[in-house]
């Protein structure tokens, strides 16, 4: 058995009981979100709830959960955009809430994404706890010298919940899906329930196009733990399940790419007409650079290149923390190309932090820093950033928004 599987297998890691305080600051820093959100949004005359759940991207998923795909808008300059770049496992929970009850599609929407970002910091959490919280060793220190009380897992979740985009936790949109699924995959694959993480990566691949780095967390983890574990026999239980577990995380994805490939007659690759038709792709990071090389044309959009430089190089100097302090590879893997994917996006470069959202892992080394500080000074700190968050999430929404 692997070290990832030992440490995995104690009973009531992740239970409510122990979770609860942070699903209550998570669920208190949204309410805070939300309410500032009303109020900038009244003040201006606009509806809050409308722009939650019936502009942007949240327009296509409920066209595609009312009419199915087939939908798309040619623009001026000859871009096609095609709902089919949307992923459909959100469009076919909001068809089911909406058939199931009298909801709207847009307020099944809301409703998803409200209980999925409360998943989603359930499986913070539960991750959280399980690579620094109590060990079977004893109560006091977890396998990284952090307390063992989990106050880590609790700063995890808050930190996740004050960042500056967070109230897209809280939009009709996926990426609360996709954080959800992704953590709860993660944490199964943490804990040795291999066919458990196979079935969510393959749902979150089924969610966004960024369900690829679920399936390569659990491919490493799987084929490491088949190279170390020597001694199991071939044909075994515990080999059967994670070669089970290797094959079920791709399906979802690969379904649905294949799927849109014979849908537009454009064979495997398909998808990424789709894409292109959105001027979205991977380059490598190539057009982020130019845009923000561009900034420095002028003084005032040189501020702007500034901070989109300090913002990149703070992302990766923590994604090099993580790897410093001995996160496990699954995290760092799944972290790594979820960041790499937004980075090295070719367009939609507003959208890059909202891309960001799911990579919780990279706030793990500052949740371990809060963690490590006296209480009062980490609350003081946490309730100062929920503040501004709160604030920025409503003039964002009121103003460009994600695109």
């Amino acid at each position: 058995m692997t070290d990832l599987e030992t440490r995995g297998a104690r009973p009531g890691a992740a239970t409510w009981r122990r979770a609860a305080p942070a699903l209550l600051g998570y669920a208190a820093v949204r309410a805070l979100g939300l309410l500032t959100l009303a109020l900038w949004s009244a003040a201006r005359d606009k509806s809050a709830y409308t722009l939650l759940t019936a502009r942007w991207d949240s327009l296509w998923y409920a066209r595609v959960a009312e009419l199915g795909y087939g939908y798309q808008v040619r623009l001026p300059n000859g871009d096609v955009h095609s709902d089919l770049a949307f992923f459909p496992l959100l469009p076919w929970l909001e068809r089911l809430l909406a058939a199931l009850t009298p909801l709207s599609y847009a307020d099944a929407g809301f409703l998803v994404a409200l209980l999925a970002s409360l998943a989603a910091a359930w499986g913070i959490f539960a991750v959280t706890d399980h690579v620094y919280g109590r060990t079977d060793d004893g109560p006091d220190r977890g396998p990284g010298g952090a307390a063992g009380d989990g106050r880590v897992g609790l700063y995890a979740v808050l930190l996740w919940a004050v960042l500056p985009v967070g109230i897209v936790q809280s939009m009709a949109y996926s990426e609360s899906l996709f954080t959800a699924l992704a953590a709860w995959s993660l944490y199964a694959v943490l804990t040795g329930r291999w066919v458990t993480a196979g079935t969510l990566a393959s749902l979150a691949g089924l969610t966004r196009p960024v369900g690829l780095a679920v399936v390569a967390a659990v491919w490493v983890a799987a084929i490491a733990s088949l190279a170390r574990d020597r001694r199991a026999a071939p044909g075994g239980a515990r080999t059967r399940t994670r070669v089970l577990g290797i094959l079920l995380a791709p399906v979802g994805a690969a379904a649905y790419v294949l799927w849109v490939g014979h849908h537009t007659g454009k064979g495997p690759l398909g998808y990424l007409d789709v894409q292109a038709g959105w001027r979205n792709g991977f380059d490598g990071g190539y057009a982020f650079a130019r845009f923000v090389a561009d900034k420095f044309t002028s003084f005032p959009s040189a501020m702007a290149g500034v901070g989109l430089i300090v913002g990149v190089g703070l992302v990766v100097r923590l994604y090099v923390v993580c790897v410093r302090q001995g996160q496990p590879p699954p995290l760092l893997v799944y972290a790594g190309v979820v960041t790499a994917l937004a980075l090295c996006a070719s367009s939609y470069f507003g959208s890059k932090p909202r891309l960001l959202l799911p990579a919780f892992p990279l706030l793990l080394p500052l949740a371990r820093t809060l963690a490590r500080s006296r209480p009062r000074r980490s609350a003081l700190v946490l309730g100062a950033v929920a503040v501004a968050s709160a604030g920025y999430g409503a003039f964002w929404l009121n103003g460009s928004g994600p695109p």
